[in-house]
């Protein structure tokens, strides 16, 4: 068995190849459970949870994730999400790969995040707000990188350190970035606003939005857990990256449910139904778009099977 930690998930998974993998496997589908989800009490901190996740293609390959989310681990200096990723022989059962969860799973979300703006934000769309400053905002200027030509990122983050860190990682990469201090501004002046952040209350307010912006959630996780308010939801067209994991744990659009202002009927597809072809995604390039994404088995897979094929053809 293989053992691949960040840096060789990195170094045998860029971002195209991850977003067409992703893209791939969204519409050709696998066999993908609804993951189990379990809350875990740590004395004197936050609510943890753990997170199981399979999903296979049948005679070809296998998978299992175990992620670990403990939001106070940035206090003690460790990254948010935990976790391991075990890929075995579709065939056998034989374990052939062993996984950083943790970067695998930052990887295939940030990836995510590109599929749905490469069908949802409008073509010319160059400037991208990140909001949050944990691993994934780290990620996300990348992976919108790979399917949209963009001119300028901005950071907005509580800790208005954190953003200036992150901006600073972006520029030294070459990309122009850098901190907002105004949340409100940066989502009027954002072509796409990605939200990656562990919020339980609205942070992205509908009235901030204006005609033609996509916007991105794939921060919570929980059905306790919204970065967005009502009106957002029902001022936008909203597709997300599976129903059934959307409607199990989405709090943005669950609460929103419950007030009465969104039903699940409003959900106008999943991102099989975008990347076989069965919706068209962006159709007005006035329209505001959302997606919401909770995590999903098959991204994991489908990063996996490309990380580990990538690096067998570097063998050869």
């Amino acid at each position: 068995m293989e053992f691949f930690d960040a840096k060789q998930i990195e170094e045998n998974l860029d971002w195209h190849d991850c977003v067409e993998a992703l893209r791939e496997m969204f519409a050709k589908g696998c066999e993908a459970p609804v993951r189990h989800h379990h809350t875990m009490e740590v004395p004197g901190h936050q609510e943890a949870t753990m997170l199981l996740m399979p999903a296979w293609l049948p005679g070809k390959y296998a998978g299992l994730k175990l992620v670990n989310v403990y939001p106070d681990n940035p206090q003690k200096g460790l990254p948010t999400i935990m976790g391991n990723y075990l890929l075995m022989d579709g065939g056998s059962g034989t374990p052939i790969a062993s996984m950083d969860g943790g970067e695998l799973t930052a990887r295939r979300t940030a990836a995510a995040s590109a599929l749905a703006s490469d069908y949802l934000s409008r073509k010319d769309a160059d400037k991208l707000l990140i909001v949050g400053s944990g691993r994934l905002a780290n990620y996300l200027g990348y992976a919108h990188g790979a399917v949209r030509e963009l001119k300028k990122i901005r950071i907005w983050a509580r800790d208005e350190s954190k953003a200036q860190t992150v901006a600073v990682k972006y520029k030294e990469a070459g990309l122009d970035a850098e901190p907002a201090n105004n949340l409100e501004e940066a989502v009027g002046w954002a072509d796409i606003v990605s939200c990656a952040t562990m919020s339980a209350a609205p942070l992205i307010l509908g009235k901030w939005l204006r005609a033609g912006v996509h916007l991105d959630l794939i921060g919570s996780f929980k059905p306790t857990m919204r970065e967005t308010d009502d009106e957002a939801v029902s001022r936008a067209e909203v597709f997300v990256d599976t129903r059934e994991g959307a409607l199990a744990e989405a709090g943005d659009l669950l609460i929103a449910m419950q007030n009465g202002t969104f039903s699940q009927d409003d959900i106008r597809a999943e991102l099989s139904e975008l990347a076989d072809g069965g919706h068209p995604g962006r159709t007005d390039e006035e329209e505001i778009t959302l997606f919401k994404s909770v995590g999903a088995s098959l991204e994991d897979l489908a990063a996996a099977i490309r990380c580990f094929e990538n690096w067998q053809k570097r063998k050869e």
